[in-house]
């Protein structure tokens, strides 16, 4: 039945897209026909194929095990400190717990290195020209939407300087696409956290993140057109581009430079989950105490806080994307943060909720990490839209007037890829273990 309801909603998704489109008369119907299948075939190996499902849990395996070798640096430079909950260090150290500066922080350096270092012998370049090729071909969109919608797959905001040729010629549709394909999307980079939030509590953690972030890429594309239709004729259309990626002139190079684009990345996410959070609470406070006084005085009983307030947002979007109706009050209050404090703190109360069984279904822990999985945040707003206008400074208007468009058309996306999850998703999967 929930898989029945899952269809349902991709359908609701795009009717609501498709409400709030520039051009209603403009629907991209061969964009969205075949973007939807791509998502539907390779949700359909993930979940069904037996062969698909056993590359899944060899993939999440990988992806644990580069973990565990990111940590090693990390134990050597932080100690005990460094030591996941549960684990304990060669000399007999006991971890204290969760710590996110020592954990999950520094893997993103070694990842850095990691991305930058397959960048510079050409690895990635071939995956993702394979998917830009399948976007192109397939969806009828530009080179430049196409590949950056793959690039996006494995980095994030960096993916706006390998087309940066491009995007002073680029059709607002293109500008909204690339935008709505940023913040749909998470970098390699970052998966790294959510892991470590979730992989005692979700041991499959990794492979869904993967699955997600590929799912989520046709999806953008997708929506993006729905709400901000082409209206010109992109310089690309058709056609695939060759940017070159790498400015490394050697591998030691590409470790170093990765490392310091991952120390500048952590300075950035420290920052941004120290001013987010804190400005969260202070609004937390003054709403609470408005909210107190009007639940005494018209006898509401409403959960006044932010993340209540998106709970009650994201209520009917999380029963349409499959969740079980037990479970939709808890998972609607964490989707509907991530919109304010980023999906790092929604996937930290994702693993607490597991971990305090006030998730029933396995099936809706799953479908909601799907739904986190992307930058579509404020935040996130600010950081694309400003990088972007920084590279063309002089159609900041044109970015800055679908950058609202593409943060929801990004929302939308995510919510969708949740919803394919959703519809291949049961509990004979083995990827619904935990």
């Amino acid at each position: 039945m929930y898989s029945a309801v899952s269809f349902f909603g991709v359908i609701a998704l795009i009717s609501i897209a498709w409400v709030f489109s520039e051009n209603k008369r403009c629907f991209p119907w061969r964009t969205a026909g075949y973007g939807f299948l791509l998502q539907g075939l390779f949700a359909f190996f993930v979940f069904k194929v037996p062969f698909g499902k056993s590359a899944f849990l060899l993939l999440n395996d990988l992806v644990i095990r580069l973990f565990d070798c990111a940590r090693q640096g990390a134990i050597f430079v932080f100690g005990y400190l460094a030591l996941p909950p549960g684990v304990t260090g060669v000399n007999g150290e006991v971890s204290t717990g969760f710590i996110l500066a020592f954990q999950a922080l520094p893997t993103i350096i070694f990842f850095g290195s990691l991305m930058s270092v397959f960048y510079y012998l050409g690895i990635l370049q071939i995956i993702i020209k394979w998917f830009a090729y399948l976007f192109v071909k397939l969806m009828r969109i530009s080179g430049v939407e196409s590949f950056f919608a793959a690039n996006s797959i494995f980095v994030g905001i960096e993916s706006a300087l390998a087309v940066r040729p491009y995007l002073d010629t680029m059709t607002r549709s293109e500008l909204c696409t690339i935008l709505t394909a940023g913040m749909a999307t998470i970098a390699s980079s970052m998966m790294a956290i959510y892991v470590s939030f979730l992989h005692t509590e979700f041991p499959a953690i990794a492979g869904h993140l993967v699955s997600a972030s590929i799912l989520s890429a046709p999806a953008a594309v997708v929506f993006s057109k729905i709400i901000v239709p082409e209206s010109d004729i992109p310089n690309t259309l058709g056609t695939n581009i060759d940017p070159d990626i790498s400015t490394d002139s050697s591998l030691f190079e590409a470790v170093i430079n990765g490392a310091h684009a991952g120390v500048k990345l952590i300075v950035g996410i420290v920052a941004l989950l120290i001013a987010i959070l804190g400005l969260v609470a202070l609004a937390d406070g003054v709403l609470l105490f408005a909210g107190k006084y009007i639940n005494t005085v018209l006898l509401f009983d409403i959960d006044w806080s932010i993340k209540g307030l998106l709970g009650y947002l994201f209520y009917p979007f999380s029963l349409l994307i499959g969740i079980p109706i037990e479970d939709v009050a808890v998972t609607a209050q964490i989707i509907g943060q991530r919109l304010i404090v980023t999906e790092l703190q929604s996937y930290s109360d994702l693993a607490l909720a597991i971990q305090e069984n006030k998730i029933i279904y396995p099936r809706s822990a799953v479908i909601t990490a799907y739904a986190l999985c992307g930058f579509a945040h404020v935040a996130s707003l600010a950081i694309f839209t400003g990088g972007v206008t920084a590279l063309i400074p002089r159609r900041a208007q044109v970015v800055a007037s679908v950058g609202i468009k593409a943060l929801f058309a990004a929302t939308l996306a995510c919510l969708a890829t949740a919803a394919c999850a959703g519809i291949f998703c049961s509990g004979s999967s083995v990827l619904l273990a935990r």
